[in-house]
């Protein structure tokens, strides 16, 4: 590896090691679509097993994965070709679960991945997804985090449920074990057979670092930073928006509207992330120029400036989402409507992009969130207490759980907020336009002969 590229090692190893974009997407989403008509008025649909469609439709699934091949083949910057073992051919004498773990394996997915009947439920209708609740180890291959705001409850198939608590709970679906482990270097027998190779960035003995991957986006960086390290293009959210959104058409097409819902909100989850600028730029706020001029200091002896951006990156990353999240969970249980909600649910900018496309995570969504990272962490510097998000020797993760963040803000009555809110409605805004748009994309696919 040159050594130029080192100071990418250590930015990609920090980011992989917070590869939650925002921290819940189901809040967020029941937000998003609870006045969208294509969602809310649609009607409410039966629920059945994964097993159930994969044993009803696996010859369409078998002609659509081998499309999903080419697709990337002709589509990925980088892509390693799925291993001609893994593909998915239709045969009734499998078991419903041969054929899940053929499935799965297929799409390169964890094959211990629990697809769950369950919902979350709406933090503002707690009441309204009644059912048993399940443990969190039976929708969640990971282990439960402390403080976790995760609840879930058992669902049945031939249970009637809405589309938009289907909807809204798969968009966080991603972050329960889907992506892990699958690299070459994982300690898993699954990852030394799915043919991605070793983890481009990140530590493969930490679980949540893998999936890392797979949930960013670097697609806009300068070209100097391609050269230096070319692995920043191995990333994989549009392969994921793209497998989702087509087996979400499929299900529709073929009468099966629980997993239509359901893989569209799977895809969401990777473009959701997207919209965050720490998840779309290599390093928010720091010029290639900068990035060169620290790096040649720490390969000259001189590490210090890079250690503290790395720490300062992860502090302000952490903050963002921390703060994002308090506000919106908060104001849920309040019942509350503010600026965030009603920019969630505006429909003011959807038309004003382009027309869907598989394309369209990269090309436009990726590409509104890279932009904007200079003009956050600019407003994070600005709005929050310089300790969390300017001192360099204070990890935010490490006190994280004790922080009460919007807390300390009214406390202090800091003026500077506004800006910052601004910042984070717009990306609210933009995180509910393009996930709408994405849904309509879908039911247009679905509606076409």
């Amino acid at each position: 590896m040159p050594r130029f590229s080192r100071i990418f090692v250590c930015i990609l190893a920090w980011s992989a090691s917070h590869t939650w974009a925002w921290s819940n997407h189901t809040y967020p989403a029941y937000r998003v679509f609870e006045k969208t008509p294509e969602v809310a008025a649609a009607a409410p649909v039966t629920v059945e097993t994964l097993a159930s469609f994969l044993k009803a439709q696996e010859k369409p699934l078998e002609a659509l994965l081998a499309s999903q091949e080419v697709w990337a083949t002709r589509n990925l910057a980088v892509y390693p070709p799925r291993p001609a073992a893994l593909t998915f051919k239709a045969n009734p004498a499998l078991t419903d679960a041969q054929r899940q773990v053929a499935f799965l394996s297929a799409l390169r997915v964890a094959p211990n991945s629990r697809f769950a009947l369950y919902l979350q439920a709406d933090p503002v209708k707690p009441n309204a997804t009644p059912g048993k609740p399940l443990p969190h180890a039976r929708v969640d291959t990971l282990p439960e985090q402390p403080n976790s705001q995760l609840r879930f409850v058992e669902i049945k198939a031939g249970d009637q449920v809405a589309p938009l608590n289907v909807l809204a709970s798969a968009a966080d679906e991603p972050d329960y074990g889907l992506d892990i482990n699958l690299w070459e270097d994982s300690p898993s027998e699954w990852g030394k057979a799915y043919g991605f190779g070793t983890l481009p960035f990140g530590n493969p003995a930490l679980y949540f670092s893998t999936q890392a991957p797979f949930h960013m986006g670097f697609f806009h960086e300068d070209r100097v930073i391609y050269l230096a390290a070319p692995f920043v293009k191995k990333t994989f959210p549009m392969m994921r928006v793209q497998q989702y959104t087509s087996l979400a058409a499929l299900a529709f097409k073929a009468g099966h509207p629980y997993w239509g819902w359901r893989f569209t909100g799977l895809a969401l989850h990777y473009l959701q992330d997207l919209t965050q600028p720490y998840h779309a730029s290599l390093s928010p706020g720091n010029a290639s120029i900068k990035l060169i001029g620290i790096n040649v200091l720490a390969m000259a002896g001189f590490p210090r400036l890079k250690d503290e951006m790395i720490v300062l990156l992860s502090n302000r990353h952490l903050a963002l989402e921390k703060y994002q999240n308090q506000l919106i969970y908060s104001a849920a249980q309040a019942k509350q409507d503010t600026a965030f909600e009603q920019a969630l649910r505006n429909t003011a900018k959807d038309a004003s992009y382009p027309a869907w496309s598989d394309l369209y995570a990269r090309d436009v969504v990726s590409l509104q969130a890279h932009a904007l990272g200079p003009q956050l962490v600019d407003q994070l510097v600005q709005a929050l207490p310089q300790r969390y998000v300017s001192d360099p020797s204070f990890d935010f993760g490490v006190h994280e759980s004790g922080i009460d963040l919007v807390a300390e803000l009214k406390k202090q009555g800091n003026t500077k907020l506004a800006p910052l809110n601004n910042t984070v409605s717009e990306l609210m805004g933009n995180f509910g336009a393009h996930s709408r748009n994405l849904v309509r994309g879908v039911l247009k696919a679905s509606a076409a002969p």
